[in-house]
């Protein structure tokens, strides 16, 4: 009778321990779930770390067990978590793609795999589902949000192009009235402080139909002549053309061409403005002795030109202004802040794209496509 009762006593203490592992992984699956509920898409790695440590809490050994979570850019340990360690991990998918692990620890010195429970198990699957869907929603989100940013951005260039086209179109005559007249009277004046006024009169209408010039590419209203252009050549010689402004400021340009016959359907001045703009652009804001790279690279059905500098990068919330009309960080009379417009409208008109992104440690990456 009495080892009955040890018996009873043993198994009602097993069956009582069990209840409560069972309990405590049905709460830390509920905390987990309300993290994710919760969650805002600007505070995932807060998110990420306080269901680290739900799971700590929530296995057969709290005391001595550790968590890490490993997704993309976000990685998160608790405090304990170091090698080594015996660990039970899974893949969290994103997607139908492995994006990530997810973790959780004992000492290697003192536990084997054994001492994790086969519920731990399916605990641990649940978790890294609802990781893995929480991560799909941050994608979409994500990508909604960019896609309401470029239609935003392709609105605002779209009606700044119907203005600035409608001013181009009325300076042209006022502008040539100015040139003309100006041209006129230089040639009947004698006096020599009259004549430094006119041509000052002059040079300051030239200016301007120069600005004139380039709100008409902004609007793609200039007229085109295409043909086949060969882009090394046209890099080359750009590259050439900057020679003094490059050695100004001791950079140095490095070419990376990966086949010495790549091919656009273009005009060659207004391809030569492209990169003369934003090699230009590049070397402004360049630091002295830098580097800007220029690579030229073939694909199957597209050209990629990227054009890396090493400069202090676009400031966080400029990024969907750069091309913008009379957009410009440079002091007042360095910039109109119509180059990046005229390139943007530019390679637009060539069924192109251009987008920018940060170069590593510092500094921009502009990134140009063409069909071939």
């Amino acid at each position: 009778m009495y080892l009955y009762g040890q018996n009873v006593s043993k198994a009602m203490k097993n069956t009582d321990q069990k209840l409560k592992e069972r309990v405590k992984e049905l709460t830390c699956l509920y905390e987990v779930t309300s993290i994710i509920v919760n969650s805002g898409y600007d505070e995932l790695s807060t998110s990420l770390e306080a269901i680290a440590y739900c799971l700590k809490r929530g296995w057969q050994f709290p005391e001595v067990a550790e968590a890490a979570v490993s997704i993309g850019n976000y990685q998160v340990r608790t405090h304990g978590f170091s090698e080594p360690m015996t660990c039970l991990s899974r893949d969290v998918i994103v997607f139908n793609k492995v994006e990530g692990t997810i973790a959780i620890g004992y000492p290697a010195s003192d536990y084997t795999l054994k001492d994790f429970l086969p519920e731990e198990r399916t605990l641990l699957k649940n978790v890294c589902l609802a990781v893995g869907n929480l991560m799909e929603r941050k994608q979409i989100h994500d990508s909604e949000a960019e896609t309401k940013r470029q239609m935003e951005r392709n609105d605002r260039l779209h009606i700044m192009g119907e203005i600035t086209a409608g001013i181009a179109h009325e300076l042209n005559t006022p502008l040539a009235n100015i040139l003309g007249f100006a041209e006129l009277l230089l040639d009947k004046a004698t006096d020599t402080g009259t004549k430094e006024d006119l041509q000052t009169i002059l040079d300051n209408a030239i200016f301007s139909r120069e600005i004139v010039k380039k709100l008409m590419f902004f609007t793609c209203e200039m007229p085109q002549q295409m043909e086949v252009v060969e882009l090394n050549k046209i890099m080359d010689s750009v590259v050439r053309l900057m020679g003094p402004s490059l050695r100004e400021k001791q950079l140095s340009v490095v070419k990376s061409y990966d086949n010495d016959d790549l091919r656009i359907q273009a005009n060659t001045v207004q391809l030569t403005q492209v990169m003369f703009n934003l090699i230009m652009n590049a070397a402004y804001y360049s630091p002295e002795r830098g580097e800007i790279r220029v690579e030229l690279l073939g694909e199957k059905q597209k050209i990629v030109i990227n054009i890396i500098d090493q400069g202090e990068g676009i400031a966080p919330g400029q990024e969907n202004k750069v091309f913008e009309p009379f957009y410009t960080t440079k002091p007042v009379g360095e910039g109109t802040g119509l180059g990046l417009s005229v390139v943007h409208g530019i390679i637009k008109s060539y069924k192109g794209t251009i987008r920018h992104g940060p170069n590593k440690p510092k500094g921009t990456i502009f990134t140009l496509e063409f069909p071939k």
